[in-house]
């Protein structure tokens, strides 16, 4: 992809992947075990993913891995990491009867969120809208850091 392979994009973005699983499975824990949704909401997949987007834009850049190109696949391969967190709470609670931070109305539109159509949802959106969105706000983010740092080049 882009002239990378998978390993060493999922390499680069091991850090934010792995702060996105932590917090996701805290947030469906949390949950399960009944902590209040006003207190899980506090742990926050998207806030990781905002982190992860920010971390990416930059580091991509200063650190010679690539440029925004690049950027496309770690955008959806956070978005993935999430979703799959996000889907397997949503399932959780189609399967028990019993609403979590993820199917919880205030959480998933206001409406049931128990459904298929809300799986798929974030199989499909979640995997492609929200990394194109997020792709574009780094690509601003990495356009001023581009203006801002300069890079040292490479040794021969």
């Amino acid at each position: 992809m882009f002239g990378k392979t998978l390993s060493e994009y999922i390499s680069f973005a091991k850090p934010i992947l792995l702060l996105i699983i932590v917090v996701g499975i805290a947030r469906l824990a949390l949950s399960l075990a009944g902590v209040q949704n006003s207190t899980v909401k506090w742990l926050s997949v998207s806030a990781a993913m905002f982190i992860g987007l920010v971390y990416f834009a930059i580091r991509v850049y200063t650190t010679g891995f690539g440029s925004y190109k690049q950027l496309l696949p770690l955008m959806f391969l956070q978005s993935v990491v999430s979703q799959v967190i996000i889907v397997a709470g949503i399932v959780i609670a189609m399967q028990t009867g019993k609403d979590n931070i993820f199917s919880a109305p205030e959480y998933s539109g206001g409406g049931d969120g128990k459904t298929w159509l809300h799986v798929g949802a974030h199989l499909v959106l979640g995997t492609t809208i929200g990394p194109l969105l997020a792709w574009l706000v780094g690509c601003v983010i990495m356009w001023v850091t581009k203006k801002v740092v300069r890079r040292e080049p490479a040794a021969a």
